[in-house]
């Protein structure tokens, strides 16, 4: 019988740098009230948002990922020619296929690495970094580039009141590596498919034979914040455990940006100490899905609220409903 060879990579993998794009165009709640018969007071009541970015037409997907990659390499001190695989979650790059990964990769000069997107809505960034430090450790990459990015601008439906207010535009990167000690906490992820549509674009041939134009979001909104409120404090109380830490040892929470009620119910929950920093980039940056965490934590650090060396908690919860959490030490 035949015994095939296999790799063994780093003992330990971290997360080595963090980098992020947000779109030139700010967008005050101001100019998105009148398509929806709403007011600053409604949105910021109902969801903390003042205002968002929203991506120009020369801002892609592909463009804010490669400014984003680029930043997150520079900080890590690692070469584009180091990266062994390129990891973007997304559900805004517009073509089916090919991939925005492989195109990403190409722009940023690397040497031909694996490269894929996987669609977990908000929650794809906590997935992407669960993967790359399963490559890393597991030894079928040496460096991996983890992107979460959104243009969901483009399908969003400027007249929806459920939805015209929340969503926004913007990159984030980090790349992880090998590290001599633990970096990267093990993720608890997982799907609750029975409210599958709770969050979702239409089916494509609907669109098509019904000329609608663009495959806008819906969200079922109550029942969305509901699940979260409840659900995920879980979610994020398990990941502590499994990594070894508790509350009094974090220093950040670095949630989704979804809802800042949210946000404050989950804090409520696990009952974190005064000390520990939340994030809330949501106020100035609004829900940009899977690229809402990386680029949280690129504003903590630059703002003096999450330093190298620091426990940060990471949780993302969207669309599937599908949501993921682990610990890392901020670069």
């Amino acid at each position: 019988m035949t015994t095939l060879q296999v790799e063994t990579g780093a003992t330990y993998a971290a997360i080595l740098g963090v980098g992020a794009y947000r779109p030139a165009r700010v967008v005050p709640n101001s100019e998105v009230v009148d398509a929806i018969e709403s007011s600053d007071e409604w949105i910021q009541q109902r969801s903390g948002i003042k205002t968002r970015r929203f991506a120009g037409d020369d801002e892609t997907v592909v463009s804010m990922s490669v400014a984003a990659a680029r930043t997150a390499l520079e900080r890590a001190g690692i070469d584009a020619q180091q990266v062994d695989a390129v990891v973007v979650a997304t559900v805004s790059h517009l073509l089916q296929t090919p991939s925005a990964a492989t195109a990403i990769a190409h722009a940023l000069g690397t040497n031909q690495p694996a490269a894929f997107d996987i669609s977990a809505a908000c929650a794809g960034f906590c997935h992407g970094v669960a993967l790359a430090h399963d490559m890393v450790r597991g030894g079928s990459a040496g460096h991996v580039l983890v992107i979460g990015v959104e243009k969901l601008s483009d399908i969003t439906d400027p007249t929806d009141r459920g939805t015209a207010f929340i969503f926004a535009d913007g990159a984030g990167a980090v790349v992880v590596g090998p590290s001599e000690t633990p970096g990267i906490g093990p993720v608890v992820w997982g799907s609750d498919g029975e409210h599958y549509d709770h969050i979702r674009t239409p089916d494509l041939r609907d669109v098509l034979a019904e000329g609608t134009g663009m495959p806008f979001l819906s969200m079922k909104g109550s029942e969305v914040f509901r699940w979260a409120s409840y659900s995920m404090a879980k979610v994020a109380q398990q990941a502590l455990d499994r990594a070894g830490v508790t509350v009094d040892e974090l220093d950040c929470f670095v949630p989704h940006q979804a809802n800042n009620r949210i946000t404050d119910a989950m804090a409520r929950t696990l009952r974190l100490p005064d000390t520990v920093k939340i994030a809330r980039d949501i106020v100035d940056a609004g829900n940009t899905s899977a690229a809402s965490i990386p680029l949280a934590l690129d504003r903590m650090i630059a703002d003096g609220d999450a330093s190298s060396g620091d426990v940060a908690l990471l949780i993302a919860f969207g669309a599937g409903l599908a949501y993921a959490a682990q610990v890392v030490i901020v670069p």
